[in-house]
């Protein structure tokens, strides 16, 4: 595989003492010389390094060069671990056990991934590492950012033979709680910096999603994507419908949205999407134990430069957060996304790259 990439990441520009612990940059690496770089800072995927149709490395996710920038970013979850709650909780409060819980508003009338200093601002220790793989861990405490109990959270990160990210968390809580733990990875599968991904093809396993008002919290409504501009259930291209007059669009700037994955039964690790980029020919697979996807296609995007100079524009990006649905907490007949003490929550994303033939 040909490795000729004059842009380097540098450890010494992650490396400081914060909150009393030691950041670092973590470089991971399979048999076949693929790559992956990841801070225990926020948990932040920096790099992902797959080899394209012409056999050469490409960056495929979006990320900052220096710690710093990562502090600072106008983006804060750049490829970090999102929690406690990715996606949004309605008005920040949400009920356990008869009582009402109040969590910082961050996002409009809403909370939204864990608040104003959630996983994603938080030094994680560093608990293995070997050469393919790291495992980390972070206990957050009662209270923090409003949420009940205090929760111990593993995670791994393994890079496989087969060019697979995957995700593996898991988390035991004191006392009764919520919780929903995400990747908040931006992939540009023609490349970090590259000007859009409105041309790469998609498609998501998924017959339902769930609407929502113009905050983006759900209605609770589930709904057939048939016949609307966010059925992926056969491929089409992103920006092939992204600017239809369609509410649902309209209310998140292009693709914002839950969908509600097909599955032959609850926590079955199964295939929740495919991308493609026609100009690479980058194949990314992804498979999840949850409930939901959140297809989002960087429509906030502001053009901030990201690693090695790049423009980070509208539309640049997409995300797929493996997830429970947004607001599940206010919504009895979503799946739970309560924790009880004795309770072990369990997690699995799996990000796997191929070249389309």
């Amino acid at each position: 595989m040909e490795n000729n990439r004059k842009e380097h990441l540098l450890r010494e520009d992650f490396q400081r003492t914060l909150d009393n612990k030691q950041v670092d940059l973590f470089r991971l690496v399979n048999d076949n010389g693929a790559e992956i770089y990841v801070t225990n800072y926020g948990a932040f995927i920096v790099s992902i390094l797959v080899p394209n149709k012409d056999n050469k490395l490409t960056d495929v996710v979006l990320g900052y060069q220096t710690l710093d920038a990562y502090i600072n970013a106008p983006e804060k979850y750049l490829g970090s671990v999102v929690g406690r709650y990715g996606n949004r909780i309605a008005k920040g409060k949400f009920s356990l056990n008869g009582k009402e819980y109040t969590l910082a508003v961050n996002n409009g009338p809403n909370s939204l991934h864990g608040g104003i200093e959630g996983f994603n601002r938080k030094v994680w220790d560093v608990i293995s590492i070997t050469t393919n793989s790291i495992t980390l861990g972070y206990t957050s405490p009662d209270g923090e950012e409003g949420y009940p109990g205090q929760l111990e959270v593993v995670m791994t990160y393994e890079l496989t033979n087969d060019n697979a990210v995957k995700i593996d968390y898991v988390a035991q809580t004191d006392a009764t709680t919520v919780l929903n733990l995400t990747n908040h990875a931006f992939f540009n599968l023609s490349g970090a910096g590259e000007e859009t991904i409105t041309d790469h093809t998609m498609q998501i396993n998924a017959k339902f999603y769930t609407p929502s008002d113009e905050t983006l919290i759900p209605t609770g409504e589930i709904a057939k994507v048939e016949g609307t501009p966010l059925d992926f259930t056969t491929t089409h291209t992103i920006g092939e419908r992204i600017n239809d007059n369609f509410t649902a669009l309209i209310y998140g700037k292009g693709y914002d949205h839950n969908y509600v994955l097909t599955k032959a039964y609850y926590g079955e690790l199964s295939h929740a999407a495919t991308a493609v980029s026609p100009k690479t020919g980058i194949r990314l697979d992804v498979f999840t134990t949850e409930p939901g996807v959140q297809l989002y296609t960087g429509n906030w995007l502001s053009g901030f430069e990201g690693k090695f100079g790049k423009c980070y524009g509208e539309r640049s990006a997409f995300c797929l957060e493996t997830q429970h649905f947004p607001d599940s907490p206010n919504h009895a007949h979503f799946p739970s996304t309560v924790l009880h003490p004795g309770e072990k929550y369990r997690q699995t994303c799996t990000y796997k790259f191929s070249v389309e033939k």
